[in-house]
């Protein structure tokens, strides 16, 4: 029997029975299926700008998120608008949402202050006696592209990305009203999606829902809680940065808690509201683009992920977000052009050449794209996890996804050894027609040989790459 590494070990997986009951007799009556939870193809999302290649990341996923700067249709707030043309001299219309949608992907569009926000030192000057421009602005880019009008080219708006505790509350929260009421009038369609919140305190980069979210003039105007998570590490000895990252399932990160805070907030003050995570990634860049590290990055010895773990962590977190109370996850980023910096690697191609993430992830989503999470058949940290999905239309069709819940963080990617080892799932529904290794490469994923050593009992090894044990 293969180890973990230098010791033996051997997992007994008791599906279909409760936890820790010694009977192992098979229970062959189906389980209840939650049919709200969002079918995979409904869940997977990329975030994306205008150099998206619709055609290109069609396989990965259906749901695309957009960076639109406001002061890209207005220098400042007052002016005349021009929709779908902006100043940059991009028609959105022909050139990118007409096409995305065309593609078939259905598009959130992140409304950013930028210039009219904390990125200009002036910018409460500029709203003063214009702040009901910003009702005009939201009802004319409702009204333009939103699943009520004849384009039908967006169905969301999120009002601002990460204005977090710079934007100055009071004035943001006023905008918040008019842009938000406006957004209502021009669709009433169109769902409104916070900013980037959480349920902890304000930070530079997310609002506190505490802060305006559950009051009563404030809940009727918004559809969607917005969650920012990356699986940043905090700065300790061994770690000079707190921009390096870890595997999702690290108990050392707030990567998951920050979205079970912001469940739980939603189900005391705002149980109608579903919620988004809008970003989430992982930096993975090659090896030359290490050497040109320079500025913070190399001062403080930012390091990325390998490729490989890049592609793990990646279907990983979408498996953890999966079983979480939430109704979607937008990966963060569709491209990169391999630089060694945070946020500048997270593509799932790398000058639009797919990295094994791009595969992985398509292998995801086409995997899974009719099934929808069901339940944890088996949680154990540092060892295994196993999680059971239902096929939507046939609820007999059932998938084990199975993986070791291990890693490093990045900065001891170098030499580090994956953990793998032999295990044994008990009680499956029904025998594997196939168990499906991930894929990181173009063509057929490999084929995992396992062993029926029993009646629904099969063995097998797994490792830090998911695997797919599908039934009949």
């Amino acid at each position: 029997m293969p180890a973990w590494n230098t010791y033996a070990v051997r997992f007994i997986c008791l599906v279909f029975a409760c936890t820790g009951c010694a009977n192992t007799t098979v229970n062959t009556s189906p389980l209840p299926i939650d049919s709200t939870k969002p079918l995979f193809r409904d869940f997977m999302g990329i975030n994306a700008h205008v150099t998206f290649k619709p055609a290109l990341y069609a396989t990965v996923c259906r749901l695309v998120r957009s960076y639109h700067n406001i002061d890209w249709d207005a220098t400042a707030p007052g002016d005349s608008l021009h929709i779908p043309l902006t100043l940059n001299h991009i028609n959105w219309q022909q050139d990118v949402y007409g096409p995305w949608k065309a593609t078939g992907f259905e598009t959130d569009i992140c409304l950013q202050f930028n210039q009219l926000g904390p990125a200009n030192s002036h910018y409460r000057t500029l709203w003063t006696g214009h702040e009901s421009w910003a009702y005009q602005y939201g009802k004319a880019m409702a009204a333009w592209y939103g699943p009520s009008g004849k384009k039908q080219l967006n169905t969301s708006f999120e009002i601002d990305n990460e204005p977090g505790n710079r934007f100055d509350p009071q004035l943001y929260r006023r905008l918040f009203k008019e842009m938000a009421t406006g957004i209502r009038a021009g669709d009433p369609k169109v769902r409104i999606v916070t900013p980037a919140v959480t349920a902890r305190h304000a930070d530079d980069y997310s609002q506190g829902l505490n802060d305006m979210y559950a009051d009563p003039d404030i809940l009727p105007l918004y559809d969607v809680i917005n969650l920012h998570t990356y699986p940043i590490l905090p700065r300790f000895a061994g770690n000079d940065n707190s921009w390096n990252r870890s595997y999702p399932e690290d108990r050392s990160l707030d990567y998951l808690r920050v979205v079970d805070a912001a469940v739980a907030w939603r189900n005391r003050y705002a149980k109608e509201k579903d919620i988004w995570i809008t970003e989430f990634g992982y930096d993975a860049c090659t090896p030359a683009a290490m050497q040109q590290r320079k500025d913070w990055a190399l001062k403080l010895n930012w390091q990325g992920v390998s490729d490989l773990q890049q592609a793990q962590y990646l279907v990983r977190s979408f498996l953890l977000f999966a079983a979480m109370d939430i109704q979607r996850a937008y990966l963060f980023y569709y491209n990169d052009e391999d630089e060694a910096s945070v946020h500048a690697a997270s593509g799932l191609t790398r000058h639009f050449i797919p990295k094994p993430s791009f595969w992985a992830v398509k292998q995801l989503y086409e995997t899974l794209g009719d099934y929808r999470f069901n339940r944890i058949v088996k949680k154990q940290d540092n060892d295994l996890y196993v999680y059971e999905f239902v096929h939507s239309r046939k609820p007999g069709s059932r998938m084990w996804v199975a993986w070791s819940p291990t890693g490093t963080g990045s900065q001891h990617k170098e030499g580090y050894v994956p953990k793998e080892g032999t295990v044994v799932l008990d009680q499956l529904p029904s025998p594997p027609q196939s168990i499906i290794g991930m894929a990181t490469t173009a063509g057929v994923a490999p084929e995992i040989p396992w062993q029926r050593i029993g009646d629904s009992v099969i063995q097998l090894v797994i490792g830090e790459s998911p695997l797919y044990i599908v039934m009949e």
